[in-house]
């Protein structure tokens, strides 16, 4: 089949929603979620490589670009479930890369494979590009539950999206990128949160005065 499958399953993540089970007033694909992160990596790598920092190009794209592409065998399961115990989680990636051999054994071409191991790894690594990468995942995370709660969203689970995503923003916050984030960006965000302005405020504050000490 050539790579004709791989092709073919790029419109399965087209049609595969993210938080699935939470009332949403914007539906979120997993494909566009991955060109969203793959965006944000980039604009984070520019600020890397403006304070000083080498930034591998290739590997960052190609982190963004597939980080979540294995989630078309296994779906995108909510963050509670996923993590709900070590075993389940365990269990969760072992039928993924499982799933993931077989799609490349079966279907990408022998001189193709290694290339696409690598590219679904696990990519958020100890590298300046998987730190990266974490950032922008949860950059995306915090827009997305930042869309649900600019538009009236009444679901409270998107202010604990919002303040989970800080929190591991914050874990990474010796990145140049991240304090750029922190200081240029994310006042903004509140700013143009209208209603909810002093709740997220609030929220923000307590989280990164918290974690910075």
């Amino acid at each position: 089949m050539g790579m004709h499958q791989y092709l073919k399953s790029l419109s399965n993540l087209e049609m595969m929603n993210r938080a699935p089970g939470y009332f949403k007033l914007e539906k979120h694909t997993v494909a566009a979620h991955s060109f969203k992160v793959a965006q944000a990596a980039q604009m984070l790598g520019d600020i890397e490589e403006n304070a000083g920092h080498t930034v591998d190009w290739r590997a960052l794209y190609e982190k963004a670009l597939n980080h979540d592409y294995t989630e078309r065998f296994i779906g995108d399961i909510k963050t509670p479930v996923k993590y709900a115990t070590p075993e389940l989680r365990q269990m969760l990636a072992d039928v993924e890369e499982s799933m993931t051999e077989n799609f490349i054994e079966d279907d990408i071409p022998a001189e193709f494979q290694a290339a696409y191991r690598r590219r679904f790894s696990e990519s958020k690594d100890d590298t300046l590009e998987g730190k990266i990468l974490s950032v922008a995942d949860k950059i995306d995370l915090m827009y997305e539950s930042f869309g649900e709660i600019q538009k009236g969203n009444p679901e409270t689970v998107y202010v604990d999206i919002y303040r989970e995503s800080l929190k591991t923003m914050m874990d990474f916050r010796e990145l140049a990128s991240v304090q750029y984030y922190l200081h240029e960006i994310l006042p903004d965000l509140i700013e143009d949160s209208a209603g909810d302005r002093d709740q997220l405020r609030s929220i923000t504050n307590q989280i990164v005065e918290n974690q910075a000490k």
